[in-house]
């Protein structure tokens, strides 16, 4: 591999990283700040009020997501192993 090859194999790495990880980390800050706004305005200062949400939040993204970012990784893996086997 020459080395613009393997900068590009490793852009194409972190941009598949952000791509698939982006809706539960999306998620995970709309709930925290939608929760922290209802504690601020109701005064409540549970501190672990946010975790359930948020864990039930993101499971729910993950359930509409994983088929997608299945997809997606198993693009990339199919282009990984054509660099592979390319002499």
């Amino acid at each position: 591999m020459t080395p613009a090859e393997t900068l590009d194999f490793a852009r194409e790495s972190i941009y598949l990283l952000i791509t698939i990880a982006a809706p539960s980390m999306m998620t995970a800050l709309i709930v925290g700040v939608v929760i922290g706004l209802f504690q601020a305005l109701t005064q409540i200062q549970e501190q672990t009020l946010v975790f359930v949400p948020k864990i039930l939040a993101i499971f729910v993204v993950l359930l509409f997501a994983l088929p997608f970012a299945g997809a997606a990784m198993a693009t990339y893996m199919d282009n990984v192993a054509a660099r592979i086997a390319q002499p």
